[in-house]
């Protein structure tokens, strides 16, 4: 059997990336989540949370022993020194299990979720690109509304991401998700039919 074809599916924050993956998965596609590998490599007990509460201190923690993510948050985009610090030492990590989950797909393509796929050293791990689109007032809006983060905040997240343009110039498909959820559908639909194509013939 040959290895599935692995696609990188990628948006700025609030684009709308897990609603195209949950149709994904629904259509019998293994999707691996940057995010929720961030997520487990500090998962309380890891080493990794270890080494934040030294750097950070206790106060990084929740009463469960859990990282506050939020203070986090608020910390590395206002400083982006500590936003290089948390990334040597979780990108290793992170990197270490996609490859780890990519290699155990089984359907014909395998996805890639990850909102700095471009960004690093990420992009090494697919061969073909999706770019989900979203103006930046709508990625400000639907953020801001479904988080209750500042758009200052938001602004800042979007500053550290690759710029709109730049990721459409990346794209090897692209599907726009301005418009409401029923017009989402049948555009994951006819990618994931084209995904499937070219996971046949390549």
């Amino acid at each position: 059997m040959n290895e599935p074809l692995r696609v990188g599916i990628t948006g700025g924050i609030g684009s709308g990336k897990s609603a195209v993956t949950e149709r994904l998965i629904n259509l019998g596609v293994n999707v691996v989540d940057a995010d929720i590998v961030a997520r487990e490599v500090v998962q309380a007990g890891s080493p990794a949370l270890e080494k934040i509460a030294e750097h950070y201190g206790d106060n990084i923690l929740q009463e469960d022993g859990t990282l506050d993510r939020a203070a986090l948050r608020e910390i590395v985009f206002s400083k982006p020194e500590e936003r290089e610090w948390l990334e040597a030492l979780t990108h290793p990590l992170i990197g270490e299990s996609i490859a780890l989950q990519l290699a155990d797909a089984t359907s014909p393509y395998a996805v890639l979720s990850s909102p700095l796929l471009l960004e690093g050293s990420q992009r090494e791990f697919v061969e073909h690109i999706v770019v989900v689109d979203v103006p930046e007032s709508v990625q400000i809006a639907r953020t801001t509304a479904r988080d209750r983060n500042s758009e200052e905040l938001v602004r800042s997240i979007m500053a550290a991401q690759m710029a709109r343009d730049d990721r459409l110039a990346a794209a090897d498909s692209v599907i726009d998700n301005s418009g409401a959820l029923v017009d989402l559908a049948p555009q994951v639909e006819s990618l994931h039919g084209k995904l499937l194509t070219l996971a046949n013939t390549r």
